[in-house]
């Protein structure tokens, strides 16, 4: 039996490949967001060349499937979600609206004395809840809040897993102040959204006040950097503003990929 030319192996490897991968990304294996192996490492697992590696993930990318960011490798492909700004919304909300599948885990459920941040504003004694936000199955946030401690005498663990605080009879916000920065990932956060430890990350920070102008939360969202940007609109001064739709308000958008 003949044996194929050189070239034509390696052409016919590459989509083997593409195709392992495909199937993995549609099955599930690798979840929208999820980054992939390193191209090194997908050659020992196919037992491939870089090269031909990366020819099968181009291809992939060509279709839609995956995207890659410097610093971090190539990573599954998925919608964006996004946060306004411009009004008291959780992100939550923001995906229940356009039908993206997500659920919240809490990891903590504690009345404790209020970290040094926390205190000036909220006082000694604080309910901290922590819990890690998913989307499409996939970890996209660490979010910590901390409630004054006379607001949460009646909130429970079970409300908390299923609702935001801003839904809660106990919590009635009027207004919020936010701060958003770049930080590097502490090892436990790197842990629980599954990237690397000391890659960027992006943290909102925000206060929330009553009607009276009163603070009643404060909550820290730390998202992983390479799947999230910050959008904001900056139309000049006396002209009515003329953007793509895309952009039509700001926000903090979870490009998971994109």
């Amino acid at each position: 039996m003949p044996r194929l030319p050189i070239a034509e192996m390696r052409s016919i490897r590459y989509k083997e490949i593409a195709e392992i991968l495909r199937h993995g990304i549609r099955r599930g294996t690798y979840g929208p967001g999820q980054v992939l192996p390193s191209e090194a490492e997908l050659g020992r697992m196919h037992e491939a060349s870089r090269v031909t590696v990366r020819k099968a993930l181009e291809e992939l990318r060509a279709d839609g499937l995956v995207e890659s960011r410097q610093g971090f490798g190539w990573m599954v492909a998925a919608e964006p979600v996004v946060q306004h700004l411009d009004t008291l919304v959780t992100i939550e909300r923001r995906l229940a609206e356009t039908g993206r599948p997500h659920r919240r885990r809490v990891l903590e459920f504690r009345f404790v004395d209020a970290p040094t941040s926390v205190a000036p504003v909220l006082g000694p004694r604080v309910l901290e809840v922590r819990r890690l936000s998913l989307v499409d199955g996939s970890p996209f946030a660490r979010v910590t809040v901390w409630c004054r401690d006379d607001l949460a005498a009646d909130i429970s663990h079970a409300d908390v897993s299923e609702r935001s605080f801003y839904d809660l009879p106990a919590v009635r916000a009027a207004g919020a102040t936010q701060t958003i920065g770049a930080e590097l990932m502490n090892s436990e956060d790197a842990s629980l959204l599954d990237v690397p430890e000391a890659s960027a990350a992006l943290v909102v920070r925000r206060t929330s006040f009553d009607r009276e102008g009163h603070p009643i939360l404060m909550a820290e969202h730390v998202f992983p950097g390479h799947l999230t940007e910050f959008v904001a609109q900056l139309p000049r001064p006396g002209l009515p503003a003329q953007l793509p739709s895309t952009l039509d308000r700001p926000g903090l958008r979870l490009v998971e990929g994109g």
